[in-house]
């Protein structure tokens, strides 16, 4: 068993598992909170604020937690600002590339900070953000021009991104009512790289910094990583800071804050033989991860290897009616059975904000725990109404 099983019975031990309904989502309140706790010392350390990305981890069940450390949360158009602010309740950050009228209408309603892609979207919406009930901080989003995403699919600069505005898009505009920038170029990775994306926006924007009141840094860290340096992250933002006359400045993790602290437990239904070894089981790539077809993406399960390092090795099937829907070929080291519960690790992260109904697959039930207080809750059961409801 290597580290990270240990962490996971730590946080998730048998007598829990066993009692949960599968497939389902089990999210750690004590793992969520040691994650915070984490990022609440960047806080402290720094003097910057952090938002909890939605689009990443939506548990309102958890909210109560989070919203103990982290300073809001930033949304990706007006639904999640919506639950932003009637669920967690404070600060609420919305971006998106673009915005209707009429969603523009609800991110007012319910922004603290909004983010436009392009300047044709600030001059469209501006005269209703002046409007609006209370105060609202306009910002842009911008290219930083350098980022090391190693897969396309999730690197936002890329030559031809829809993401941000060059240089050369913000000369000769009229900038009165833009109060901070905003860029985003992480994905999933250290310090480091941080400091190098931030150097590059130094470069290319620098001389408008010192005319905003804020810079948002956006996301990606993997701030609560166990390798994480915390030290260079720390001292780059306080540097940053004293560099620009203490502006503001914001981070925007989702992962970091849920990293490690919740499994997707699912169970065999069926073994068979075609050519390989073959396990059914009663979740599915395609509805509950969707992730593992698209990046592609192998989240790593309890006691297992990878194919033929320990002494069974079997691929793992999805119960929809997809032809790929195949999670992946993993071995351990006793047989499979109809009934065995695996343990897939690190699945709170862009799971159950993804997962869909296709091919009429029932939505995993979520549950919270508490290995510390030994506390089970069972926060939501789907039934054949919320398949009805989506699609009609």
């Amino acid at each position: 068993m290597n580290i990270s099983d240990s962490q996971t019975l730590f946080d998730f031990p048998q007598e829990i598992i066993k009692q949960v309904e599968t497939p389902c989502y089990l999210i750690s309140e004590d793992a969520v909170r040691r994650n915070c706790r984490i990022l609440a010392d960047v806080q402290q350390r720094t003097g910057a604020r952090v938002l909890l990305a939605l689009k990443a981890f939506a548990l309102p069940a958890l909210f109560p937690v989070i919203r103990e450390y982290l300073h809001g949360v930033c949304a990706s158009g007006p639904i999640e600002a919506q639950l932003g602010r009637e669920e967690f309740n404070r600060e609420v950050h919305t971006y998106a590339p673009a915005y209707t009228a009429a969603q523009m209408e609800r991110v007012v309603h319910y922004s603290d900070h909004i983010i436009f892609n392009s300047i044709s979207q600030w001059r469209t919406h501006r005269q209703l953000v002046s409007r609006a009930s209370h105060p609202i901080e306009v910002g842009l989003r911008v290219n930083p021009g350098h980022a090391e995403v190693e897969v396309d699919l999730y690197n936002p600069c890329l030559p031809g991104s829809r993401f941000g505005l060059n240089l050369e898009d913000l000369d000769g505009v009229d900038l009165t009512g833009i109060s901070g920038l905003h860029f985003h170029a992480l994905c999933e990775q250290d310090a480091d790289v941080l400091v190098r994306v931030l150097a590059s926006f130094e470069k290319r924007f620098g001389k408008y910094i010192n005319r905003m009141r804020w810079i948002n840094f956006g996301g990606g860290h993997h701030i609560t990583r166990s390798d994480y340096d915390l030290e260079l992250l720390c001292n780059t933002i306080a540097d940053f800071r004293k560099r620009y006359g203490n502006i503001s400045v914001y981070l925007e993790p989702g992962e970091a804050v849920v990293l490690n602290s919740g499994v997707f437990i699912t169970s065999v239904i069926d073994t068979i033989h075609k050519d390989m070894h073959m396990a059914i089981l009663d979740s599915s790539a395609e509805a509950h991860m969707p992730d593992v077809l698209a990046m592609p993406y192998r989240p790593h399960i309890v006691n297992s290897a990878k194919e033929k390092e320990l002494g069974h090795t079997y691929r793992l099937g999805g119960i929809s009616c997809l032809a790929g829907d195949i999670i992946g070929d993993y071995s351990f080291d006793t047989p499979l059975h109809a009934g065995q519960r695996l343990v897939l690790t690190d699945m709170a992260l862009y799971s159950f904000v993804k997962n869909n109904t296709f091919n009429g697959v029932e939505l995993p039930a979520i549950y919270t725990c508490s290995s510390k207080e030994n506390i089970l809750r069972l926060i939501r059961r789907f039934t054949y109404d919320d398949y009805r409801s989506r699609i009609a």
